[in-house]
């Protein structure tokens, strides 16, 4: 069954604050609402209400993505992401980061999930986002995809394939040797300004 963005987010937060703040894990409902709805290190930015994160905990637990453990006053819940889905803890750190900020190229990927786990290089990042995109059927199937490349992009992002097929909002720029005049600009920009900025510093250092 896809998840929703809701869902993703609920377990996205709940990934994320067992790493960061243990002491408070399992998460109270209350704790799950502020972290769904936090404005920073999310894209997009939710306002979900409590009834709403709720249902999406009744949904999870249906599917055994979520626990409910008995807490001393309220309940409190877990995620179960790593043993449903049959994942590595560096596996799981990169889907709830993309749960939580969404598509992303494999180094915006390694800085983002550094507090969930901190991957040597790139090439360790992406030797996991190719064992998530070519999990066999008997598996579950892929669980990321490497999308077509932007123009002006000059990266490709990962996106997770939890909540379905993901919609190619832009036309994929073409290989190196034929790419479009649209892209070339982009990119000829990105390099001005940068170029614009470093003569500012220089000049303001002399």
């Amino acid at each position: 069954m896809p998840l929703s963005l809701l869902h993703t987010r609920v377990l996205g937060v709940l990934v994320e604050k067992e790493r960061t703040v243990p002491d408070t894990y399992p998460l109270s409902l209350n704790a799950l609402v502020a972290g769904c709805n936090q404005k920073n290190n999310r894209d997009p930015v939710l306002s979900a209400s409590e009834a709403e994160v709720q249902a999406a905990l009744d949904e999870l637990k249906a599917q055994s993505l979520v626990i409910e453990v008995s807490g001393a006053r309220v309940a409190r819940y877990e995620h179960n992401v790593g043993r449903v889905l049959k994942l590595p803890a560096p596996s799981v750190a990169l889907l709830a980061t993309l749960f939580l900020r969404g598509p992303q190229t494999a180094g915006e990927l390694r800085i983002n999930a550094e507090r969930l786990h901190r991957f040597a290089d790139i090439s360790s990042v992406e030797a996991f986002l190719e064992e998530l995109a070519t999990r066999p059927d008997a598996q579950g199937g892929a669980l990321v995809v490497l999308l077509p490349r932007r123009p002006g992009e000059r990266e490709p992002r990962w996106a997770h394939l939890l909540s379905g097929a993901v919609e190619i909002s832009a036309p994929a720029a073409a290989a190196d040797g034929d790419v479009s005049l649209e892209a070339r600009v982009a990119v000829l920009e990105t390099d001005v300004a940068e170029l614009k900025s470093l003569v500012a510093r220089l000049t303001a250092g002399a």
